[in-house]
This record gives C-alpha cells, structure tokens and sequence, in this order.
C-alpha cells in the first residue's frame, strides 16, 4: 500500500448529495507560518525568520526522519481504519492529512517534556516511543489505554473534549513551581477550542504563566460542524484576549510545525509563559469510522486539500534537493508494509480483558459497597454458564 493509495482513498459522493455540501474556500484565510510549499519549495521570507532559525540546520537524514515517521503513521493509521471495517476495532479516529501537524509537533519535544492528548494524537504517540499497538487495545475494548502515562510522558487519550488542557495547565502548574525547566503540550482540535474547559486553561495559564503550549489542530471540522460556524475570528487570534502569544501555522507543512513548536516549547522552558499554537489543517478522512463526511463535504474541497498532501511535499523536495534516492522510499515502502502486518497480527492476537477488572483500584483500601457490585457481577456472569449447562 503506497503512501498516494492510501491518501487517495476517500469515499465520492453523488451528484445529488454534492450540490447541498457546504462550501468553502480553501486558502482565503489570515496568512501563517510556511517554510515547505505544497510544491516541496523551501520558503525565504523574513517574516518567518525567527521561526526558520529552529531548522535552518536541519539534516538530510533528518528531513528522512521526518518523512518515514509520517509514511509509518499513517500507514498505522490506514491499517486501524481497515480493522474497524472488519470488526476487530469498535471505533476508530483516524489522523489522515494531519501527520506533519503531528510528526512536526511531536518531534519538537524534549524526553522531559509531557505531553496531553486526545484521541487522535497517533502520530504524537508515535514520536514519544509508545507502541502503536497499545493505542489500538482500548479502541478494541481491551484496555483502558494500554501504556503506562509516565514511561513516556505522554498521558492515557482523553476521549472528553478540551479536558486534557485543564490536566496539561494543571501539570505545567506544578512543573512551574518545582522549578523544573520542563515544558507541557496540550493537543485539542477547533471543535475542542468552543469548550469551556479550554477557555479556562487559558485564563489560568495565563495568570499563573504556566509552561504550556496549547497546540490546537484546526482540521476544520468538528464533525460535520464547520470552523466558520464556531468562531468569528481565527483560532490563534483567541490568545490575544488571555494575554499570550497565538501563532497560525501551516498544518501541513512539516518544518513548519516543528519550528513553531520548538519555539514555542523554548518560550514556555524560559518562563515566558503559554502559547497557542493553531495548526492550519484538513482532516481527510471521517471523523471517526462512524462518521461519513460525504454527507456534509464538498468534493472540491477535499481535492483542494489533497494538493497540499504534507507526506508528499516533503518526498517531492527530499528527490529534488537531497540526494534521497529511489532505494530509501523502497526500504520505506516494505518497512510500512511489515508494520501494517505486526498491527494486524497483535490486535487479531489480544486476549479478552478481565470482566473483574473494572472493579480494581476504586478506592485505595476497598469499599462495601463495591464489594457488592462485584458479587452481583460474578453471579450475573455465572448465569450465563448456568444457561449453557441448561440450568
């Protein structure tokens, strides 16, 4: 499965349904942050110097680093899409089209750095070292994340929007008075940023000047809610009213996002205080597996966006400026390949969890009460037994 195949499978939509989907047009927005053009040009521009500087000594081998990290995630991706299909996941959040967002974001962390995501931050996970196949346990019901928050720094996903942020201020909080020269990150998309409890980690990030970057991935659509709809200003715009710096960047541009980031990061390690960082993306695919956005997207839009394909930017100025030859992208190519069959074969191979479990660790020395839900569960469940005997 090469990396055009899977960016370039999306579900059409029919000719009746494609005159009602919203419209809107792609690009006709506030200038941002650029140094990779969709064309795979490395952009000059001294507005955006104080951002370069972070990559102007990035490496060949490096940029290679960048491009197998956004193949490898999204050909993760592309293999948990398929297991939702065939039953083996319940439900699955894909990140296609937002790998640069998260490659560039996620490479630009230190060890010591922690990291609040959601639930489609696989390309973050990725870049902190946590198995991909431990994300896919709990969207298989199998666990309740799978990794444990602090081998890596990056906390359990949070399935309840624009919670993390309140954790992540919370966090940067306690690293600000330990005196640590530790940053956090919060990751939140554009629907998150219409939460109360976004709103709230703003105010008191920016009051306690907490070191954390809040990166917030405008894909454009809240499910089938459009940005224009949520909000009368950009999203980075928002930082002005807390009285922290807000920075739009190119979300599909690699370099971009990891300059911005590690600014950002700097910033907040200096005692400066929070960042918002806007992620100006697109989010190709559904939602979630249960989601079909044929039914409130336009094709003209989606095929605007395709374009701008941030894995094939990089590859286009990787085979024009660096000396990348053909053998790196067929190394790439089977390396994603046994990947996508390792995920096959551990999510195919998970054990059921433990029907008891769920009632470990409620309370640190136990509880009567939850002492009884537990037998009432044991004889529930041994009835079905019960019924398999003919009882």
């Amino acid at each position: 499965m090469t990396v055009e195949s899977t960016a370039a499978r999306k579900p059409r939509r029919s000719a009746g349904t494609k005159r009602t989907a919203a419209k809107k047009t792609p690009g006709a927005q506030p200038e941002l942050v650029q140094l990779l053009t969709p064309e795979g040009k490395r952009v000059k521009n001294a507005k955006y110097a104080e951002y370069a500087e972070y990559v102007a000594d990035i490496t060949p081998e490096e940029l290679r680093g960048l491009y197998r990290d956004m193949v490898l995630t999204r050909r993760f991706d592309a293999e948990a899409t398929s297991l939702q299909r065939q039953g083996e996941l319940g439900l699955w959040a894909s990140l296609l089209g937002q790998e640069a967002a998260q490659i560039g974001s996620g490479r630009a962390t230190r060890e010591d750095d922690y990291v609040f995501p959601t639930y489609r931050e696989h390309g973050v996970a990725w870049c902190r070292g946590v198995d991909p196949t431990n994300l896919l346990g709990m969207f298989r019901g199998v666990n309740n994340g799978g990794w444990d928050p602090n081998s890596n720094n990056f906390h359990l996903y949070t399935i309840v929007i624009g919670s993390q942020t309140l954790h992540a201020t919370g966090y940067a909080m306690g690293v600000a008075k330990d005196g640590a020269d530790s940053a956090v990150i919060a990751y939140f998309g554009d629907g998150a940023s219409s939460q109360g409890d976004v709103a709230e980690s703003f105010t008191f990030s920016a009051v306690y000047n907490a070191p954390v970057v809040f990166f917030c991935q405008n894909n454009q659509w809240a499910i089938s809610e459009p940005t224009e709809k949520q909000t009368r200003v950009p999203l980075y715009q928002r930082a002005q009213g807390y009285g922290f710096p807000g920075v739009r960047v190119d979300g599909n541009d690699v370099l971009a996002c990891l300059a911005v980031t590690k600014w950002a990061l700097e910033r907040a390690r200096r005692g400066e205080g929070p960042t918002l960082v806007e992620a100006y993306t697109y989010r190709m695919g559904a939602h979630t597996t249960s989601d079909d956005p044929t039914k409130y997207r336009a094709d003209e839009e989606r095929e605007a966006w395709e374009a701008k394909d941030p894995i094939l930017r990089l590859r286009t100025y990787l085979e024009s400026e660096t000396d990348t030859d053909e053998g790196f992208f067929a190394e790439l190519e089977a390396e994603s390949e046994a990947l996508g069959r390792r995920v096959r074969e551990v999510v195919r191979a998970m054990p059921d969890p433990d029907h008891f479990a769920i009632f470990e660790n409620v309370y640190a020395d136990g509880h009567a009460l939850v002492d009884e839900e537990r037998a009432q569960f044991a004889a529930y469940q041994a009835s079905f037994a019960d019924e398999g005997e003919g009882k």
